[in-house]
């Protein structure tokens, strides 16, 4: 299992996950509340957190190669939500 997790600096965490889970709702596995999102892809579970300053991205996947495509993707898709900030920054650790 490969796991990488970022903190992205935001004051708008809850509003960028709702929206994005919502867009991932349609064809894909999603739980979420203001607090908390889970998205569950065919090959990656992204879990999203907000916190009053940041927004807590974390991704796993079964493979390191899934695992760096699936990073582009969420922060990707997480830039066009957040087009005001964007691009927002990824320290992915």
């Amino acid at each position: 299992m490969a796991t990488t997790t970022a903190s992205v600096p935001t004051t708008q965490g809850s509003k960028y996950l709702q929206q994005l889970c919502k867009h991932w709702s349609h064809k894909l596995t999603v739980e979420f509340d203001a607090a908390k999102g889970v998205v569950t892809f065919p090959n990656a579970v992204a879990t999203m957190e907000a916190q009053p300053d940041a927004l807590l991205v974390t991704v796993e996947t079964e493979t390191p190669e899934d695992l760096d495509r699936m990073k582009g993707v969420v922060a990707n898709h997480l830039d066009r939500f957040a087009f005001r900030e964007a691009p927002l920054p990824f320290d992915w650790k």
